[in-house]
């Protein structure tokens, strides 16, 4: 794998658990933080080592492509040190694969799980340095400054722990080369923690040296946040938009408005039921989401939405918002007009607009005193304003 180039180290990087903790819809590895992936801070950690390291990444069977390009993207050109293969169904067997493709002269292994993606580069090379001066396992880890209780099943405490002889793991962590392929071969399918766990049951020594607080395990969306505040601050990810719709009374008494069928009310024109209110809220929905207008996704004049009901519009949206990874967040509409009536049917117009758009809807009316063409009682006009957020 590394060629002509001499490699005594390898890196073995973790990047196929499932993220289930995470309640993210992609391997964890594989969720942006901050405009990257896990594994892709995780690897630019790597590269940034003064030496050449032999690299292998270890990623679930249906995002080995996604693995390859998160590579050639952080290290074009250095195909020679770097490769991927696919995990197994748990973190040893994944471990185990890796090392069967770590080249025959390297003399230290380092494992390392993605989902800690802030670790210095400084950690993997205290690590490596470690040892290869003691030709013992080493873990880095942090002291534990919580005071810790030992209790049975109950939640009854049953003593003190003593905190003093304790250490938090983390990883990078690092073997002999040799002792770590005997310890994997002698461990079977044993259930192990971890590869410092491996190690010692095979009679490995292991000794620790200082970790660093950044390297914490991303495996909860509290960390998750936690990561983003490290990095400078959470990204907001939500977007408002604006709708307007306005539509003139036409002669039928057959006014759609809300959502709600209003008898006895003229109907507003247009080549569909003529809903401003449910127009302007699909305007803020797309706007609020960069997808465009009501008229650009369907069409004024297309025969399939002829006297087509407020409700396909707005599930449609709302289906374009969900294939771009937007969640409608709320919505609100002020209705501007001096006819129907509205505020004995607000509620009702409430619920079933917030049906339909799958988050709360609110819904308000006024009049212009007279003024314009609302006051005029020519039509009426609709204004909405959308908060969606993206996934």
């Amino acid at each position: 794998m590394s060629g002509d180039l001499h490699v005594s180290t390898a890196v073995i990087v973790v990047a196929a658990g499932s993220g289930t903790r995470l309640g993210a819809a992609l391997p964890k590895a594989f969720v942006d933080l901050a405009g990257q992936t896990l594994l892709e801070r995780s690897l630019r950690s790597i590269i940034l080592l003064p030496y050449p390291v032999q690299v292998v990444v270890v990623a679930p069977a249906d995002f080995i492509e996604d693995a390859h390009a998160i590579v050639h993207k952080v290290a074009p050109g250095m195909e020679s040190l770097v490769s991927v293969v696919t995990g197994g169904a748990t973190r040893h067997d994944s471990v185990a694969a890796g090392l069967a493709v770590v080249d025959s002269g390297v003399q230290v292994v380092l494992v390392h799980d993605a989902a800690r993606a802030l670790t210095p580069t400084s950690v993997f090379a205290d690590v490596d340095m470690a040892v290869q001066a003691t030709g013992a396992g080493v873990i880095p880890a942090l002291p534990v400054v919580d005071s810790l209780k030992q209790v049975d099943v109950t939640g009854g405490i049953l003593g003190i722990a003593d905190r003093e002889q304790l250490r938090i793991a983390q990883t990078p962590q690092g073997f002999p080369r040799a002792e770590l392929d005997a310890a994997y071969a002698a461990a079977g399918s044993a259930d192990f923690t971890d590869d410092a766990s491996v190690f010692a049951a095979n009679g490995g020594v292991m000794t620790t040296i200082p970790g660093d607080e950044v390297a914490f395990k991303i495996t909860t969306a509290w960390d998750l946040n936690r990561a983003h505040q490290v990095l400078g601050g959470i990204p907001d990810r939500h977007r408002v938009g604006t709708g307007i719709d306005v539509h003139a009374f036409g002669e039928n008494e057959n006014l759609w408005l809300a959502g709600l069928h209003w008898p006895g009310e003229k109907e507003l024109s247009g080549h569909s039921d003529g809903d401003a209110v449910a127009h302007a809220i699909c305007d803020a929905l797309l706007s609020a989401a960069g997808l465009g207008d009501i008229g650009s996704r369907f069409g004024t004049d297309d025969p399939a939405y002829a006297n087509a009901s407020g409700e396909v519009f707005i599930r449609g949206t709302v289906a374009l918002l969900e294939e771009n990874g937007f969640d409608p967040i709320n919505v609100s509409v002020q209705i501007v007009g001096n006819k129907p009536r509205f505020s004995p049917r607000r509620e009702e117009a409430q619920n079933v607009l917030s049906s339909w758009v799958g988050a709360p809807v609110t819904v308000s009316a006024t009049t212009t005193d007279g003024l314009g063409f609302t006051g005029r009682g020519d039509g009426i006009a609709a204004i909405a304003t959308a908060l969606v957020r993206q996934r």
